[in-house]
């Protein structure tokens, strides 16, 4: 008998599975009984297809499992698997040969056996509830699963191919640890899942695990734990896949599998380990080799030698100086081959721009030949930076331009997780809001119409009601809607002074994540809605591009800060609750008189609907085409800033330093060729956020205060006033590149 066993071990194929259920039982040795019971338990409760799932198992059963695992675990599994087949549409449909070797198996490595179905289906039923499909499901799993289990990547992980039960524990886990976690997941709720990886890159920078999905008759990829917002088959590892070698065994691309198949899985822990069946998949990744032009080097950054890593913005400066690439390092749960990638052409000299909150390190790069490099940076290693050369137009231009791209490139959580809840925080408020979208744009070109609905002074459920309302009033060809729903339930919903701060997050959130023009944001409101247009557009009117007050009442707020804002008015004739439809018409006339002593500006179109109430009947849609026409001019001539009773620190191209701003000041300035005159009432400070849009920075300037004086001469651009302006207010278009401080 001994030797009858020995013979049959060594006939098995590379990926060490018995040949057929006969084998198994045979290589089982005392534990065939138990295998036995399992096949017969499973006919009992599933028929036919029951027990050619069992017997499917048991023949791709490694010779370890085969001898120690018993019936209770094995049918455990495979009851929990059937329920899934038959809870989820994406289940039932599978062919039995995918359902049998990647939904029903109980591992897929050598890790520790466990019993993780049932506690990861009552997890990932709710996570996938709602989705339509493996691939959606597998999505929801990814983005969530993580976190709730609390288990991310770590290179100080105890061991690569760690069990489910052991990342958890530790908190922490490799490329491979995650893998497993996100296949067992995936098949605990019906999802065909595998995993893929390769033993070696071909750029020789390491090896690396990731996931397999099935779905629709195809193999989709995805990083484990690295939930990528665009779908499957988008990953870091792209690049590096897409050069594999599918003829040389430690450079191909390898698909785990539970039968036997042609080759089998690198295990990095256990390079001699030939027992785990895998597939070559290569072809699914590698594009043709093309002949390379550049040298591709790979950025990691430290605290320091054998200290943490960095995630740090990173400029490619040529040898004039000029920003040829941002980029920014990975730290933290990111897998420690993710790294942030540039290209340099070999024989030229580059340094690299590395900043660290208000500190910069400089590199100095040189590559002789194409190929590829992973380059270590050592924080406390490298040369101090002293960022004092003035640039020139086009270095400021290109310089706002790569910071901007950086910023759109570094994951903004907090931000994410507002835009996923739809909810604003700031100050220490919070504000919802519903969002509908209307037509198409690319990216950084679509519209944002901010719809403030009415009610206050009323419970809640009023105010809901109203709120729910607002958002299916208005439907322009193009654009975003959203309405925010008041914090408050006070008759000032739109007054109060939290508002202008959550407002600014909210354009923020929307400028950097839902790709809106920032020149085009519209705001507009009705009643206690139209109360706030009142309010907020002439203190705020620097953010829109042009605001349509619906039905509403202004409470006393002076129109002058609509100078350089497009503005509407619109109002039932019979409104006459709280004198709104006078002092519509006397805003008529006050706008008209601004407009004749000024031509340039306070542009605005009042339209009073005679014989209709506070409601009417949706004529004021109109104002969405007439909105639509306007661009906000980020940088006009004439700014008139008036604070009122909630100040701000920057209007247009104007600024004062903390806590100079007042109730009641009034500041207006004009610029005419390359001078600035400014008149100010009210305080004896200013500062002038100046850039090429506004005037000629590489001429003289003169600026003039209350008809003295102050300033002549050259004003330099700022690479930390950009950072600077960036950090304050994403928002591309508004940037200064030099600035004017002013005392008088």
């Amino acid at each position: 008998m001994r030797a009858f066993m020995l013979a049959l071990i060594l006939a098995l194929p590379a990926g060490g599975k018995a040949a057929d259920f006969e084998e198994s039982l045979a290589i089982a040795s005392d534990n065939a009984g138990q295998l036995r019971s399992f096949v017969e338990a499973a006919a009992r409760d599933f028929g036919p297809f029951g027990k050619r799932a069992a017997e499917f198992l048991v023949k791709g059963m490694p010779e370890t499992d085969l001898r120690q695992l018993g019936e209770g675990f094995l049918m455990e599994n495979l009851t929990l698997a059937m329920r899934a087949r038959d809870q989820f549409a994406w289940t039932r449909e599978l062919p039995e040969e995918v359902f049998f070797n990647e939904v029903l198996p109980y591992a897929s490595l050598d890790e520790t056996r466990e019993a993780w179905r049932a506690e990861y289906y009552h997890i990932c039923r709710e996570l996938v509830k709602d989705c339509k499909s493996s691939s959606e499901a597998a999505q929801m799993i990814n983005k969530e699963f993580f976190k709730v289990i609390g288990v991310h990547y770590h290179t100080g992980r105890k061991a690569p191919n760690q069990s489910p039960s052991e990342s958890k524990e530790w908190g922490k886990a490799s490329c491979t640890g995650l893998s497993i976690i996100l296949v067992d997941a995936c098949r605990s709720v019906g999802v065909p899942a595998r995993i893929a990886g390769t033993a070696l890159w071909s750029n020789k920078r390491g090896n690396h695990t990731w996931v397999e999905i099935y779905d629709g008759g195809e193999w989709f990829f995805t990083g484990a734990d690295e939930f990528h917002a665009d779908g499957l088959n988008k990953a870091w590892f792209v690049e590096d896949a897409s050069k594999a070698l599918k003829d040389d065994w430690k450079h191909a691309i390898w698909a785990s599998s539970w039968s036997n198949a042609d080759g089998y899985f690198p295990l990095a822990w256990d390079r001699e380990n030939r027992g785990i069946p895998a597939v070559n998949v290569t072809d699914r990744y590698a594009l043709p080799e093309k002949e390379a032009e550049q040298a591709v080097v790979h950025l990691r950054v430290w605290d320091r030698s054998g200290g943490e890593r960095l995630a740090l913005p990173v400029e490619v400066l040529d040898a004039q100086g000029k920003v040829l690439q941002s980029v920014k390092t990975k730290a933290g749960t990111s897998d420690l081959n993710d790294m942030a990638s540039i290209s340099v052409e070999p024989g030229r000299n580059y340094r690299l721009s590395i900043r660290n909150d208000s500190a910069f390190r400089l590199v100095d790069l040189r590559l002789e030949k194409v190929g590829e490099l992973t380059q270590e940076l050592y924080w406390d290693e490298m040369e101090a930076s002293v960022e004092d050369s003035p640039l020139s137009r086009n270095e400021a231009i290109e310089y706002a331009r790569q910071t901007w791209k950086t910023m759109l490139m570094e994951p903004s959580e907090d931000r994410k997780k507002e835009l996923e809840g739809k909810v604003v925080k700031a100050g220490g408020k919070e504000m919802k809001y519903l969002e509908k979208h209307f037509g198409e744009a690319p990216a950084g070109e679509r519209s944002l119409y901010i719809s403030m609905h009415g009610g206050g002074g009323a419970p809640p459920r009023v105010n809901d009601q109203q709120w729910q309302n607002q958002i299916r009033l208005y439907a322009p060809e193009e654009g975003i809607v959203v309405a925010p729903r008041a914090p408050s339930d006070t008759w000032n919903l739109w007054h109060e002074d939290h508002i202008d701060a959550l407002f600014d997050r909210l354009i923020g959130n929307f400028v950097l994540e839902r790709g809106v023009d920032p020149d085009r944001v519209f705001l507009m409101g009705y009643s206690a809605g139209g109360d706030g247009v009142y309010q907020l557009a002439p203190r705020m009117a620097d953010r829109f591009a042009a605001a349509a007050m619906m039905a509403g009442h202004p409470n006393g707020v002076s129109p002058l800060g609509l100078r350089n804002l497009p503005f509407m008015i619109f109002m039932g004739g019979n409104d006459s609750a709280y004198k709104r439809n006078k002092i519509a018409a006397e805003w008529e006339m006050k706008l008209g008189a601004l407009r004749e002593a000024d031509p340039g500006g306070y542009e605005h179109q009042v339209t009073i609907y005679e014989g209709l109430g506070h409601w009417m009947n949706g004529r004021d849609a109109e104002a969405l085409p007439w909105m639509a026409r306007h661009r906000r001019n980020a940088w006009p001539k004439k700014v008139v800033w008036h604070q009122s009773g909630r100040t701000h620190d920057r209007f247009y191209w104007l600024s004062l330093p903390e806590g100079v701003a007042r109730q009641g000041q009034t500041i207006r300035a004009e610029v005419t060729g390359q001078e600035i005159e400014v008149k100010a009432e009210g305080l004896n400070q200013l500062v002038l956020r100046l850039n090429d849009e506004l005037l000629d920075l590489d001429q003289m300037i003169v600026v003039r205060v209350n008809g003295a004086e102050l300033f002549r001469g050259n004003v330099e651009r700022e690479k930390d006033l950009i950072r600077e302006s960036l950090r304050e207010r994403p928002d591309l278009h508004s940037v200064a590149f030099g600035r004017v401080e002013l005392k008088f």
